[in-house]
Protein backbone atom coordinates (compact mmCIF):
# COMPACT_ATOMS: atom_id res chain seq x y z
CA UNK A 1 0.00 0.00 0.00
CA UNK A 2 1.14 3.70 -0.83
CA UNK A 3 1.73 5.87 1.26
CA UNK A 4 -0.75 8.89 -0.21
CA UNK A 5 0.78 11.33 2.83
CA UNK A 6 4.09 11.54 0.74
CA UNK A 7 2.49 9.95 -2.97
CA UNK A 8 4.97 11.41 -6.13
CA UNK A 9 2.57 11.96 -9.19
CA UNK A 10 5.42 11.80 -11.27
CA UNK A 11 9.08 10.65 -11.02
CA UNK A 12 11.42 12.15 -13.67
CA UNK A 13 14.67 11.14 -14.16
CA UNK A 14 17.51 12.27 -16.55
CA UNK A 15 18.89 15.42 -17.83
CA UNK A 16 18.42 18.89 -16.67
CA UNK A 17 20.33 21.11 -18.41
CA UNK A 18 20.33 24.93 -20.28
CA UNK A 19 19.14 25.47 -23.36
CA UNK A 20 20.55 28.28 -25.12
CA UNK A 21 17.80 28.76 -28.13
CA UNK A 22 18.87 31.25 -31.12
CA UNK A 23 17.08 34.61 -31.23
CA UNK A 24 17.23 34.49 -34.79
CA UNK A 25 14.27 32.29 -36.53
CA UNK A 26 13.95 29.38 -38.85
CA UNK A 27 18.13 29.83 -39.21
CA UNK A 28 20.62 26.77 -38.48
CA UNK A 29 23.04 27.69 -35.83
CA UNK A 30 25.98 28.34 -37.81
CA UNK A 31 23.67 32.16 -39.15
CA UNK A 32 22.43 32.22 -35.49
CA UNK A 33 24.08 35.28 -34.06
CA UNK A 34 22.71 34.88 -30.29
CA UNK A 35 20.90 33.29 -27.99
CA UNK A 36 18.80 33.76 -24.77
CA UNK A 37 18.82 31.50 -22.10
CA UNK A 38 16.14 28.47 -21.46
CA UNK A 39 15.93 25.91 -18.52
CA UNK A 40 15.80 22.65 -20.59
CA UNK A 41 16.62 18.85 -20.82
CA UNK A 42 13.34 16.68 -21.38
CA UNK A 43 12.80 15.31 -17.87
CA UNK A 44 12.89 18.43 -16.75
CA UNK A 45 10.31 20.11 -18.92
CA UNK A 46 8.02 17.38 -18.03
CA UNK A 47 8.45 17.73 -14.60
CA UNK A 48 7.73 21.25 -14.47
CA UNK A 49 4.58 21.08 -16.84
CA UNK A 50 3.61 18.29 -14.29
CA UNK A 51 4.17 20.53 -11.37
CA UNK A 52 1.97 23.51 -12.95
CA UNK A 53 -1.04 21.39 -13.75
CA UNK A 54 -0.90 20.39 -9.76
CA UNK A 55 0.25 17.14 -9.75
CA UNK A 56 3.35 16.36 -7.74
CA UNK A 57 6.72 15.66 -9.66
CA UNK A 58 9.84 14.69 -8.07
CA UNK A 59 13.07 15.44 -10.61
CA UNK A 60 15.95 13.03 -10.04
CA UNK A 61 18.89 14.69 -11.86
CA UNK A 62 22.50 16.24 -11.49
CA UNK A 63 24.18 20.28 -12.16
CA UNK A 64 27.28 21.33 -11.12
CA UNK A 65 28.38 23.64 -8.29
CA UNK A 66 28.19 26.90 -9.98
CA UNK A 67 25.87 29.75 -11.96
CA UNK A 68 23.59 27.43 -14.04
CA UNK A 69 23.44 24.81 -11.36
CA UNK A 70 22.17 27.56 -8.82
CA UNK A 71 19.68 28.99 -11.20
CA UNK A 72 17.68 25.56 -12.26
CA UNK A 73 17.33 24.89 -9.05
CA UNK A 74 15.95 28.10 -8.44
CA UNK A 75 13.40 27.89 -11.27
CA UNK A 76 12.96 24.42 -10.39
CA UNK A 77 11.76 25.08 -6.21
CA UNK A 78 9.62 28.17 -8.03
CA UNK A 79 7.72 26.10 -10.27
CA UNK A 80 6.91 23.63 -7.30
CA UNK A 81 9.02 20.45 -8.30
CA UNK A 82 10.29 18.39 -5.78
CA UNK A 83 14.32 19.08 -6.13
CA UNK A 84 15.48 16.61 -2.67
CA UNK A 85 17.07 14.56 -5.40
CA UNK A 86 18.67 16.90 -7.66
CA UNK A 87 22.47 16.81 -7.27
CA UNK A 88 24.95 19.35 -7.12
CA UNK A 89 28.82 18.21 -8.16
CA UNK A 90 31.94 19.87 -7.65
CA UNK A 91 34.68 18.84 -10.76
CA UNK A 92 31.77 18.78 -13.57
CA UNK A 93 29.77 21.94 -15.09
CA UNK A 94 26.55 22.14 -15.76
CA UNK A 95 25.40 20.87 -18.78
CA UNK A 96 24.55 23.47 -21.49
CA UNK A 97 22.90 23.01 -25.74
CA UNK A 98 22.84 25.52 -27.97
CA UNK A 99 19.61 24.74 -30.19
CA UNK A 100 17.93 26.15 -33.48
CA UNK A 101 15.25 28.17 -33.47
CA UNK A 102 12.54 26.54 -35.76
CA UNK A 103 9.14 25.41 -36.40
CA UNK A 104 10.41 22.34 -37.41
CA UNK A 105 12.70 19.57 -35.39
CA UNK A 106 15.12 22.01 -34.08
CA UNK A 107 19.27 21.32 -34.71
CA UNK A 108 21.12 20.49 -31.19
CA UNK A 109 24.35 20.78 -30.00
CA UNK A 110 25.06 19.14 -26.56
CA UNK A 111 27.87 19.90 -24.19
CA UNK A 112 27.34 17.60 -21.62
CA UNK A 113 29.07 17.75 -17.96
CA UNK A 114 27.05 16.83 -15.26
CA UNK A 115 23.84 16.20 -16.55
CA UNK A 116 24.64 12.28 -16.42
CA UNK A 117 26.12 11.82 -12.96
CA UNK A 118 23.07 10.49 -11.70
CA UNK A 119 23.63 8.15 -8.88
CA UNK A 120 21.59 5.16 -7.39
CA UNK A 121 21.77 6.90 -4.37
CA UNK A 122 19.67 9.52 -5.32
CA UNK A 123 16.28 7.15 -5.85
CA UNK A 124 15.59 5.09 -2.82
CA UNK A 125 13.41 2.38 -2.36
CA UNK A 126 10.94 4.29 -0.04
CA UNK A 127 10.61 7.29 -3.08
CA UNK A 128 9.65 4.37 -5.51
CA UNK A 129 7.17 3.42 -3.07
CA UNK A 130 5.65 6.45 -3.40
CA UNK A 131 5.45 6.89 -6.95
CA UNK A 132 2.83 6.16 -9.36
CA UNK A 133 4.58 6.92 -12.69
CA UNK A 134 8.40 6.85 -13.20
CA UNK A 135 9.55 8.68 -16.23
CA UNK A 136 12.82 8.98 -18.16
CA UNK A 137 14.22 9.33 -21.83
CA UNK A 138 16.18 7.91 -24.41
CA UNK A 139 18.54 11.14 -24.17
CA UNK A 140 18.76 10.39 -20.34
CA UNK A 141 20.45 6.55 -20.93
CA UNK A 142 22.98 7.24 -23.21
CA UNK A 143 25.37 7.62 -20.35
CA UNK A 144 27.13 5.92 -17.58
CA UNK A 145 26.53 6.04 -14.40
CA UNK A 146 22.94 7.93 -15.56
CA UNK A 147 22.10 4.56 -17.32
CA UNK A 148 22.60 1.59 -15.29
CA UNK A 149 21.07 4.00 -12.71
CA UNK A 150 17.94 4.21 -14.80
CA UNK A 151 17.77 0.48 -15.92
CA UNK A 152 18.02 -0.85 -12.38
CA UNK A 153 15.77 1.49 -10.71
CA UNK A 154 13.46 0.95 -13.82
CA UNK A 155 13.40 -2.71 -12.89
CA UNK A 156 13.02 -1.88 -8.97
CA UNK A 157 10.31 0.53 -9.61
CA UNK A 158 7.93 -1.85 -11.97
CA UNK A 159 8.33 -4.34 -8.75
CA UNK A 160 6.91 -1.98 -6.72
CA UNK A 161 4.31 -1.47 -8.43
CA UNK A 162 4.92 2.01 -10.41
CA UNK A 163 3.97 2.46 -14.27
CA UNK A 164 6.98 3.55 -16.05
CA UNK A 165 7.32 5.61 -19.10
CA UNK A 166 9.78 6.98 -22.04
CA UNK A 167 10.16 9.56 -24.64
CA UNK A 168 12.32 7.51 -26.94
CA UNK A 169 13.90 10.74 -28.19
CA UNK A 170 16.41 9.27 -30.19
CA UNK A 171 19.22 10.66 -31.36
CA UNK A 172 22.43 9.27 -33.28
CA UNK A 173 24.81 11.61 -32.25
CA UNK A 174 24.17 10.86 -28.67
CA UNK A 175 25.10 7.05 -28.95
CA UNK A 176 28.17 4.95 -29.41
CA UNK A 177 26.01 2.78 -32.22
CA UNK A 178 22.51 1.94 -33.44
CA UNK A 179 22.92 -1.39 -31.88
CA UNK A 180 23.60 0.32 -28.41
CA UNK A 181 20.39 2.12 -28.16
CA UNK A 182 18.27 -0.55 -29.34
CA UNK A 183 20.04 -2.80 -26.57
CA UNK A 184 18.98 -0.33 -24.12
CA UNK A 185 15.75 0.84 -25.32
CA UNK A 186 14.48 -2.91 -25.32
CA UNK A 187 15.80 -3.27 -21.54
CA UNK A 188 13.97 -0.83 -20.12
CA UNK A 189 10.89 -1.73 -22.37
CA UNK A 190 10.74 -5.17 -21.16
CA UNK A 191 8.22 -2.85 -18.14
CA UNK A 192 5.97 -1.98 -20.13
CA UNK A 193 6.44 1.65 -20.01
CA UNK A 194 4.07 4.05 -21.60
CA UNK A 195 6.32 4.71 -24.78
CA UNK A 196 6.19 8.39 -26.44
CA UNK A 197 7.81 8.23 -30.10
CA UNK A 198 8.01 11.00 -33.11
CA UNK A 199 7.98 10.27 -36.68
CA UNK A 200 11.59 12.21 -36.50
CA UNK A 201 12.93 9.58 -33.36
CA UNK A 202 11.82 6.65 -35.57
CA UNK A 203 13.32 8.02 -39.16
CA UNK A 204 16.45 8.17 -37.18
CA UNK A 205 16.21 5.02 -35.35
CA UNK A 206 15.89 2.92 -38.05
CA UNK A 207 16.81 4.67 -40.53
CA UNK A 208 13.93 4.69 -42.70
CA UNK A 209 10.45 5.66 -42.89
CA UNK A 210 8.57 2.64 -41.59
CA UNK A 211 4.37 2.28 -42.07
CA UNK A 212 3.16 3.11 -38.75
CA UNK A 213 2.10 -0.57 -37.95
CA UNK A 214 5.42 -1.70 -38.14
CA UNK A 215 6.31 0.98 -35.51
CA UNK A 216 3.34 -0.14 -33.60
CA UNK A 217 4.57 -3.92 -34.25
CA UNK A 218 8.13 -3.44 -32.88
CA UNK A 219 7.62 -2.01 -29.68
CA UNK A 220 4.69 -4.25 -28.58
CA UNK A 221 7.24 -6.93 -29.82
CA UNK A 222 9.31 -5.39 -26.86
CA UNK A 223 6.29 -6.32 -24.47
CA UNK A 224 4.85 -2.56 -24.61
CA UNK A 225 0.89 -2.03 -24.48
CA UNK A 226 0.77 1.53 -25.41
CA UNK A 227 2.53 3.22 -27.58
CA UNK A 228 2.15 7.23 -28.68
CA UNK A 229 3.47 8.10 -32.19
CA UNK A 230 3.39 11.83 -32.64
CA UNK A 231 3.46 13.12 -36.35
CA UNK A 232 3.83 16.93 -36.15
CA UNK A 233 0.97 18.75 -38.12
CA UNK A 234 -0.77 15.44 -38.69
CA UNK A 235 -1.33 14.85 -35.24
CA UNK A 236 -1.25 11.99 -33.30
CA UNK A 237 -1.56 7.92 -33.41
CA UNK A 238 -1.78 5.63 -30.31
CA UNK A 239 -1.28 1.85 -30.70
CA UNK A 240 -3.04 0.35 -27.36
CA UNK A 241 -2.15 -3.86 -27.72
CA UNK A 242 -5.94 -5.53 -28.21
CA UNK A 243 -7.45 -2.25 -29.26
CA UNK A 244 -7.83 -0.29 -32.29
CA UNK A 245 -5.55 2.61 -33.61
CA UNK A 246 -6.71 6.01 -32.40
CA UNK A 247 -5.90 9.26 -34.40
CA UNK A 248 -6.23 12.58 -33.77
CA UNK A 249 -5.53 15.62 -35.73
CA UNK A 250 -3.25 18.05 -34.38
CA UNK A 251 -5.13 21.69 -33.06
CA UNK A 252 -4.18 24.63 -35.69
CA UNK A 253 -1.60 27.07 -34.56
CA UNK A 254 -1.70 29.74 -36.96
CA UNK A 255 2.00 30.95 -36.15
CA UNK A 256 4.18 28.75 -34.58
CA UNK A 257 6.95 30.51 -32.44
CA UNK A 258 9.19 27.64 -31.33
CA UNK A 259 9.02 23.20 -31.96
CA UNK A 260 11.46 22.81 -29.06
CA UNK A 261 9.72 21.07 -26.34
CA UNK A 262 6.61 20.21 -27.94
CA UNK A 263 7.05 17.36 -27.62
CA UNK A 264 7.92 17.33 -23.78
CA UNK A 265 4.14 19.54 -23.36
CA UNK A 266 2.76 16.54 -25.35
CA UNK A 267 3.50 14.02 -22.71
CA UNK A 268 3.25 16.13 -19.61
CA UNK A 269 -0.36 16.52 -20.93
CA UNK A 270 -0.50 12.79 -21.60
CA UNK A 271 1.13 11.75 -18.29
CA UNK A 272 -1.36 14.52 -16.49
CA UNK A 273 -4.30 13.05 -18.05
CA UNK A 274 -2.98 9.12 -17.24
CA UNK A 275 -2.51 10.16 -13.28
CA UNK A 276 -6.17 11.68 -13.49
CA UNK A 277 -7.31 7.89 -14.25
CA UNK A 278 -9.08 9.89 -17.56
CA UNK A 279 -9.40 8.00 -21.05
CA UNK A 280 -6.55 7.10 -23.33
CA UNK A 281 -8.67 9.37 -25.62
CA UNK A 282 -9.05 12.15 -23.43
CA UNK A 283 -5.37 12.23 -22.26
CA UNK A 284 -4.96 12.63 -25.89
CA UNK A 285 -6.92 15.57 -26.30
CA UNK A 286 -5.39 17.02 -23.17
CA UNK A 287 -1.80 16.26 -24.82
CA UNK A 288 -2.40 17.92 -28.31
CA UNK A 289 -3.88 20.97 -26.27
CA UNK A 290 -0.45 21.69 -24.38
CA UNK A 291 2.09 21.01 -27.28
CA UNK A 292 -0.46 23.42 -29.50
CA UNK A 293 0.01 25.83 -26.64
CA UNK A 294 3.45 25.35 -26.29
CA UNK A 295 4.23 25.52 -29.80
CA UNK A 296 3.40 29.55 -29.67
CA UNK A 297 5.73 29.94 -27.07
CA UNK A 298 9.74 30.43 -27.31
CA UNK A 299 11.22 28.03 -24.86
CA UNK A 300 8.91 25.93 -22.57
CA UNK A 301 5.69 27.02 -21.47
CA UNK A 302 5.61 30.51 -20.10
CA UNK A 303 5.31 31.23 -16.36
CA UNK A 304 2.49 33.84 -16.16
CA UNK A 305 0.20 31.44 -18.72
CA UNK A 306 -2.05 29.38 -16.04
CA UNK A 307 -2.07 26.14 -18.06
CA UNK A 308 -4.89 24.20 -16.35
CA UNK A 309 -7.34 26.77 -17.04
CA UNK A 310 -6.33 26.29 -20.94
CA UNK A 311 -7.08 22.53 -21.00
CA UNK A 312 -10.86 21.73 -21.48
Amino acid sequence: MKNNRQEIDVLCVGEVLIDFIGHQSEVLINETRDYHRYLGGSPTNVAMNVARLGLKTNLVATVGNDGFGEYILRRLTKAGVITENVKKIEDKPTSVIFVSRTQATPEFIPFRSADFFITEDQITKETLLNTKIYHTTCFALTQEPAQSTILQKAEEAFNLGCKLSIDVNYAKKMWKSKEEALKIIKAYCKYNPLVKVSVDDMLRLFGETLPDEEIFNFFHSLGVDVICLTMGSKGVKLSQKGEETIWLPAIKVTHIMDATGAGDAFWSGFLYAYVKEKSIKKCLEIALQLAALKLQNVGRLPDQINILSKLL
